[in-house]
């Protein structure tokens, strides 16, 4: 008979090398939503590029509990939010990036929370 023992939890958290932390990235947009979810926050952001057509942008932030202790909450950014964020990059080239809260603001310059 098998008994459950105790042991280090599994770490399925991936690792921060996918995100080129050489290049940052300026985007300007519209949140279409605000996922205050564990173990990431996430903000799939409306980017519309110069010839016109949109393209969204799959941003991971930091969690609730880290994002709470500087002042953030589940109702800091609502769809149809504008923002201007600098984000870092996938290393894959895909529309999606690691963002932080100090790097994000109100379109109008208002900052964030």
């Amino acid at each position: 008979m098998a008994a459950a023992l105790p042991g280090a939890p599994a770490n399925a958290h991936h690792s921060v090398a996918l995100f080129d932390y050489e290049l940052p990235t300026d985007l300007e947009g519209t949140v279409i939503e605000f996922k205050y979810t564990n173990p990431h926050s996430t903000l799939p952001l409306r980017v519309r590029g110069q010839d016109g057509h949109s393209t969204i942008w799959n941003l991971e932030g930091m969690s609730p509990t880290i994002l709470e202790r500087v002042g953030w909450s589940n109702k800091t950014l609502k769809p149809g939010d504008q923002i201007k964020v600098t984000v870092w990059p996938l290393r894959s080239g895909a529309a999606g990036g690691n963002w932080s809260p100090q790097w994000i603001k109100f379109l109008d310059g208002k900052s964030i929370p």
